[in-house]
């Protein structure tokens, strides 16, 4: 049996993830993670969006999930909305990416263009 200290570190932590997934003001970030979204490896990436978020102990940032975006070929999506500014949709997201996401993007208010679905329709 856990001690009354350790059931109390577990509930905090737990928490503070309910806490990234609820939708607040500020900066969203919403992944994708419909059948096709989690073939493609949205899981991985959300959860390394929540981790960085934690790293950074960022408080003004959450991190949703949602159905299909619609452009499957295009999984895994994720869907930035910040409240000055109009959505950013990334694709063919990798948990590689995530850093620089959020350290450009979520962090500095610069877009990272060339994971964008403007890019990726470019090509």
């Amino acid at each position: 049996m856990k001690t009354l200290a350790e059931l109390q570190a577990i509930r905090d932590r737990a928490r503070a993830q309910v806490d990234l997934r609820r939708d607040d003001a500020g900066t969203r970030i919403v992944v994708g993670m419909a059948t096709c979204g989690i073939a493609a490896g949205a899981r991985p990436v959300m959860l390394q969006f929540i981790e960085e978020i934690n790293r950074r102990a960022l408080k003004d940032v959450t991190v949703s999930q949602t159905g299909c975006i619609g452009m499957c070929r295009l999984e895994p999506m994720v869907e930035v909305y910040t409240s000055d500014k109009e959505k950013v949709t990334y694709v063919n997201v990798k948990p590689d990416m995530v850093g620089r996401i959020v350290a450009e993007h979520i962090v500095n208010g610069s877009i990272v263009t060339e994971y964008t679905i403007g890019a990726a329709e470019g090509n």
